[in-house]
């Protein structure tokens, strides 16, 4: 085995299947941590745990908030003592194929509060709050073809940390077939990206623009050989010209703050209308599922923006 793969888990203990188009299960491994676990043969596609695992190191490597992740290998003997870990489809069970699959660190734990679901008036305590600019200007460049989603955990002070989770959408979807506009990788309340300087708008575009790029290679190239495929590296390839672009990143970084001042407006209009907007937003995940309880295009010149 080669880079990463010489640092996979075992799983030990099998403790609940959790939601989620994918069916991950929430697992314990050789390390004594607990894992949200996606399979090779999930039923979403193909490219998932690639997608995972590239856009887990693309997120850290822009020095974003994101759950660590392992390579977990996952055993026959596993899989026959723990029959309610299978998939379920309309057709009956499915079993997991055995092998390394993909383990995000789960977040929760004993005295540890996620959420999933805040009210609008919540925003204002999240504390990496502008870093989801630079979240969804990632997720435009490498082609996320669903909604950004995110789960908070609340300090002493209660105060918010955002972490980025789910991004099998990455890179065209788990089937790598889809080209959604760019508004699809906003994250699903616009109400969290609060107004930024033209100086905080330099600030994202550099910090898109200044990843140490050899690095990040080095540990995609270590990914399992099971996960990765020549178009996969292809569309991580292209995400990162996208990224070294500097004026592609500010005409991407111009309209997604064109968008946002559009729907601030529009709700602006629906209150002087009488109607309230949303207080709240549920964004699916898997991150936050119980263990005992729940915790809790417009104008455009830029070609990705069509």
């Amino acid at each position: 085995m080669q880079g990463l793969e010489r640092n996979f888990l075992f799983l030990t203990r099998y403790i609940r299947n959790l939601r989620g188009g994918s069916q991950p299960i929430l697992a314990e491994a050789s390390d004594g941590l607990l894992y949200v676990v996606k399979f090779v043969n999930n039923l979403q596609g193909p490219n998932l745990l690639f997608n995972e695992s590239a856009g887990s190191e693309l997120f850290h490597a822009n020095a974003l908030a994101v759950p660590s992740w392992k390579p977990i290998f996952i055993s026959d003997s596993f899989l026959d003592h723990n029959p309610d870990s299978w998939m379920q489809t309309p057709t009956g069970h499915l079993r997991p194929v055995s092998g390394l699959c993909f383990g995000s660190r789960f977040l929760g734990g004993d005295g540890i509060r996620l959420l999933e679901i805040l009210p609008g008036t919540s925003f204002m305590r999240v504390r990496n709050r502008e870093r989801f600019w630079l979240a969804w200007m990632i997720d435009i460049c490498a082609n996320h073809a669903d909604n950004r989603q995110a789960i908070f955990d609340e300090d002493a002070e209660g105060g918010l940390n955002a972490h980025f989770v789910d991004s099998g959408h990455l890179f065209g979807g788990p089937k790598g077939e889809l080209h959604l506009p760019f508004l699809a990788s906003r994250y699903l309340d616009p109400r969290i990206y609060r107004s930024i300087s033209s100086t905080e708008q330099c600030n994202i575009r550099t910090a898109a623009g200044s990843i140490d790029v050899d690095q990040l290679w080095q540990r995609i190239h270590s990914l399992s050989d099971d996960w990765a495929t020549a178009a996969l590296f292809e569309s991580f390839a292209e995400c990162l010209d996208k990224l070294s672009n500097a004026n592609l990143l500010r005409n991407i970084l111009d309209t997604m703050v064109d968008a946002v001042q559009r729907t601030g407006e529009f709700e602006r209009n629906e209150q002087q209308n009488g109607r309230k907007p949303p207080g709240k937003v549920l964004c699916p995940g898997v991150q936050t599922a119980r263990l005992e309880r729940r915790l809790i295009a417009g104008r455009c010149d830029c070609p990705l923006c069509a």
